[in-house]
């Protein structure tokens, strides 16, 4: 598929997604939210910073959705997490219309028909990761109706699956540049040091330090992943892409990729 082929020479999640939302756009679907989440405890996303999250959406409706905490409130959020494939937002709300609509549930129908987003269709993703959960969800232009997004999905459902597919694989695998860091340089190095099997004694002695620092930056790696143990924090920089990344400019003259943080695309 000649569409296919744009997002497998993309290099950053910015350029990536910039294209997606211009090939969806082009099906009749303008506003898109992506989200990937690897940490997903007992609760339903409980903590947005640990998602990532891509949106078009506008930037008062993603204050709302997401900082003000309206996602664990949302029905196709919830059918996304406990199901895979594709769903019509009709089918969804018919299923659960013998179910009473809870205050936070009301709030957030009022919320998408105040941004008339109330037609589309969401996208969960199959996870080979234990408690992880990714998914998009899609509406249709202003004006159009849930009948309009059947009969796109209708005539281009399996392409526009198949797309978002490789879109979501590729998300995974490339690096979020222009947003925020959020390990240093030498936090990203260390954890990759541990990563490799590496004890206190011989981090020091590889990077010159003492153990007293190595330990420092492993402390402040921690807290900037939100993470309590070195073990947690080595597995959520490696989901987000925050170690083992390689500088665009290359590898260093040894042929071996260089030490340096990456980088996670958080709101919009």
């Amino acid at each position: 598929m000649n569409r296919l082929r744009p997002y497998l020479d993309m290099t950053s999640v910015e350029d990536l997604w910039s294209h997606h939302t211009a090939v969806m756009a082009s099906y009749g679907f303008d506003r898109l939210f992506y989200a990937f989440n690897a940490f997903r405890g007992a609760g339903l996303y409980d903590n947005p910073e640990d998602a990532l999250l891509l949106t078009n959406m506008p930037t008062d409706y993603i204050d709302a959705y997401v900082t003000g905490g309206m996602f664990r409130d949302g029905v196709m959020m919830r059918w996304a997490i406990r199901n895979t494939g594709s769903a019509s937002w009709h089918r969804v709300y018919t299923e659960m219309a013998d179910q009473p609509m809870t205050d936070g549930e009301r709030a957030m129908r009022a919320l998408n028909e105040r941004h008339s987003i109330v037609a589309g269709y969401t996208i969960s993703f199959p996870m080979g990761i234990k408690n992880a959960n990714a998914g998009i969800g899609m509406a249709v232009r202003k004006g159009m109706s849930q009948s309009d997004a059947d009969a796109i999905w209708a005539e281009h459902g399996e392409d526009i699956e198949t797309i978002n597919h490789v879109a979501h694989l590729c998300i995974l695998q490339l690096p979020a540049t222009g947003q925020r860091t959020l390990l240093t340089p030498r936090q990203s190095e260390v954890l990759e040091l541990v990563a490799d099997g590496k004890t206190m004694q011989d981090i020091a002695l590889i990077l010159e330090r003492n153990v007293a620092t190595v330990e420092k930056h492993l402390r402040g790696a921690r807290d900037a992943l939100g993470v309590e143990t070195t073990a947690q924090a080595v597995r959520k920089a490696s989901i987000l892409n925050q170690i083992f990344r390689i500088e665009e400019s290359g590898r260093n003259e040894a042929g071996t990729p260089p030490h340096m943080a990456g980088t996670v695309a958080q709101r919009r």
